[in-house]
């Protein structure tokens, strides 16, 4: 029987992350985080202190780089070492769309998740899931909420993390604003939603709502 791929895009603090894995764990299906893949490099490039633009020595890391998933998709381990929180912090929220917009560094990912899609049910999120990783999955949904909305769930995260006390809300907002600015107008695999993705604002919708609405997607093409 062919592996059920599912594709989840959208912008920072659309919610796919959370939304992907509570339909991960009710469906059975393999979860890839793979913003958390391009934050691991972000982290590795600042721990190691090497220049943004030195876009060959960032693209070596990658190739050098091991990277696996907790079952649930909630932990990420490189190079055999959790860093799960560290991936998460303001400043490499502040770099990783620059890290994520180098062509070459993105082919090396992306090959790593496509042969994760060949051998097991999954589900992705990302930027440009439905679009260029996965182009061929089963079901595409875009999510998106209003910048206001997603500044305040991200102002949350780090609040549950103790890191609200580096950073302001105003200063989330425009990190998000900033984001949505370069993921959108880069040149290769830009954020944008796939022809035959479906749409769903999360703004006024609770997760388990999202997750539900997800599910019954899924479940008409398992029939």
């Amino acid at each position: 029987m062919k592996n059920i791929s599912v594709a989840i895009d959208g912008p920072a603090g659309a919610g796919k992350s959370t939304v992907a894995k509570a339909v991960a764990k009710k469906m059975d299906l393999l979860y890839i985080d793979t913003g958390a893949m391009y934050r691991a490099v972000t982290f590795l490039v600042l721990k190691e202190g090497i220049d943004i633009i030195d876009e060959q020595m960032i693209i070596d890391i990658a190739k050098n780089t091991t990277f696996n998933f907790s079952t649930d998709g909630s932990e990420i381990f490189i190079n055999g070492e959790n860093h799960s929180k560290e991936i998460r912090t303001p400043r490499v929220s502040e770099k990783v769309s620059l890290v994520s917009k180098i062509g070459d560094l993105r082919t090396v990912l992306v090959n790593a998740q496509r042969k994760l899609a060949e051998n097991h049910d999954v589900i992705m999120d990302g930027r440009d899931i439905g679009t260029h990783v996965l182009p061929q999955a089963d079901l595409k949904v875009f999510l998106t909420a209003s910048v206001e909305e997603r500044a305040t769930r991200r102002f949350e995260e780090l609040s549950k993390d103790n890191q609200a006390e580096s950073v302001s809300f105003d200063a989330v907002k425009k990190n998000i604003i900033q984001r949505d600015s370069i993921d959108s107008n880069r040149d290769q695999a830009p954020l944008v939603k796939a022809e035959d993705a479906i749409e769903i604002d999360t703004t006024t919708l609770r997760t388990n709502e999202v997750v539900e609405e997800i599910i019954k997607l899924i479940r008409k093409i398992q029939r």
